[in-house]
């Protein structure tokens, strides 16, 4: 076992390194520190050694070069049991450093704060990524302690032990430790990276799965999921559940600034969608949409859940509900259903880009933060739609852009009457979408028909005009166009496209 006899810290966040400091004092180690950390130390009565006197050599550069020094690495790197080291050491006066403990520059958060650039230079940590790489490496001989999130565990271990560390726990943290410089130097990267043909990615949290898609799958979750929400309740999610949760919160994403917004997903599509003033009513038509569907669902809206509401759901047998606030009678009544899943959606930033695995690589796209506005539309019919018409084409194109292509989405009065999803054939989308409303008892007069992509031949159209369907919004862009603009001009119907295709696959 290791016996650590030196320590030395250079932190960037002093919260706790107090306490470990003290407990290393108890334990009669020599403590080496830096800057503002040995201000920070002595300040609360611990006797620590400041570097600049093991280097002869003062803090240069504005403090860009502090710890750089071969005193201070070959304190860390000299190989205990090598003779040659040894005699290197004796010969050069270089102490022994046991233990590391360092906490780095906020890059990552100084570059998500939008600061200017010359501060975020400024955040790339190069004495204190150093140090973490040279005890890492050495960690037969040294600890090495890289993370502030590692201090409870590390703390606990220094009480029991009484400073003492077996080497499996040393190589332990040793990994912890090239995790934290390979993320730091992937998020760097990425900053300076304006080479798409070169990827990199790194994720410094993750957590096992039950299981995968299905249970003979092994599955895996790499993120940050507590800076998105905070589980209230219910079971460990699944990796089903990661992926419509995942549907869910794009979706609503579109309805942040609209009235209360409530929908139903099931296999990542809407099969109930619907805007309305209150919750209660939202959910209430949403759930019409396809009452079938929703069972076993992921629900999702952009208001707070009122008991009322909470009341109506806890009738429906579903997987998840999110929410950005719950009332207190609300959430304790949802949590009735020890199983079911809770989720209050924090106020977050998603990733800006869709990846997704292919055949030896990996595929990367920006995601589609298009939404079709009014701005957008070029009116093509001589008939153009009324308001009412507008904002229901609106709603079915933001519904149909989160929907598996080949898609046609059909809408009346901020209420998804029905879809028709991922068919190879954007007839069959219609015709399944058409059959599910007349399932469920909907008049399709005067809807609206939102399609991901333009029509090729005038079927569709022929096909929504005998179910009476008032309005198309698509992209447009097919050299037969016109044969779909001169059905609906002949027929009253009102089209416009918007130039945006908005395939999901």
């Amino acid at each position: 076992m290791l016996k650590i006899k030196s320590a030395l810290i250079s932190v960037f966040d002093k919260n706790g390194i107090d306490t470990i400091a003290k407990k290393l004092d108890s334990l009669g180690v020599k403590i080496f520190s830096t800057g503002g950390t040995e201000s920070f130390l002595k300040k609360n009565g611990i006797p620590v050694s400041r570097i600049e006197d093991v280097t002869d050599y003062p803090s240069i550069l504005g403090g860009r070069v502090k710890t750089l020094h071969p005193k201070v690495f070959g304190g860390i790197l000299n190989r205990r049991n090598d003779k040659n080291d040894l005699q290197e050491v004796e010969n050069y006066n270089i102490p022994n450093i046991d233990l590391v403990i360092v906490d780095l520059y906020p890059f990552e958060k100084t570059v998500q704060s939008g600061e200017s650039e010359t501060n975020i230079i400024e955040k790339i940590d190069i004495g204190g990524i150093s140090l973490i790489r040279a005890a890492a490496k050495n960690f037969k001989d040294v600890l090495c302690i890289s993370s502030k999130e590692d201090y409870v565990e590390f703390i606990d271990l220094l009480e029991h032990n009484s400073g003492k560390f077996e080497i499996s726990t040393r190589k332990k943290f040793a990994a912890k430790a090239f995790n934290i410089s390979s993320h730091y130097d992937t998020t760097i990267f990425n900053y300076f990276n304006l080479d798409s043909k070169v990827y990199k990615s790194s994720f410094k949290k993750g957590r096992t799965l039950r299981y995968g898609e299905n249970p003979h799958q092994k599955g895996f979750y790499y993120g940050d999921f507590d800076a998105l929400f905070e589980q209230l309740n219910g079971k460990e999610l699944s990796y089903n559940n990661f992926l419509d949760i995942d549907s869910a919160v794009n979706l609503i994403s579109e309805f942040n600034d609209d009235s209360p917004t409530f929908a139903i997903l099931k296999h990542n599509n809407a099969c109930g969608l619907s805007t309305r003033s209150s919750v209660l009513a939202a959910y209430k038509d949403a759930l019409a949409g396809d009452p079938i569907s929703a069972f076993g669902g992921v629900l999702i809206t952009n208001s707070l859940i009122d008991y009322e509401s909470a009341n109506e759901i806890n009738k429906l047998f579903c997987e998840v509900v999110i929410a950005p606030n719950f009332n207190k009678d609300a959430l304790n009544l949802l949590k009735s259903k020890k199983n079911r899943i809770i989720l209050q959606l924090n106020k977050s930033n998603l990733s800006n880009t869709i990846t997704r695995t292919c055949l030896n690589g990996v595929l990367v796209q920006d995601k589609d933060y298009k939404t079709d506005s009014l701005n957008d539309f070029s009116i093509v019919t001589k008939k153009h739609p009324s308001d009412i018409e507008c904002e229901d084409l609106i709603f079915a194109s933001k519904i149909c852009k989160h929907t598996k292509s080949n898609t046609i989405v059909l809408a009346k009065n901020k209420q998804l009457i029905s879809s028709g999803t991922g068919q190879t054939s954007r007839v069959d989308a219609l015709k399944q979408a058409i059959e599910k409303s007349n399932n469920f008892n909907f008049s399709l007069k005067n809807s609206v028909m939102a399609s991901d992509a333009f029509f090729p031949f005038p079927d569709c159209v022929e096909i929504a005009h005998k179910q009476g369907i008032a309005s198309v919004i698509q992209p447009g862009g097919s050299i037969k166009d016109n044969l779909s603009i001169d059905f609906c001009n002949k027929n009253n119907i009102s089209m416009v496209m918007t130039g945006t295709r908005h395939f999901k696959h």
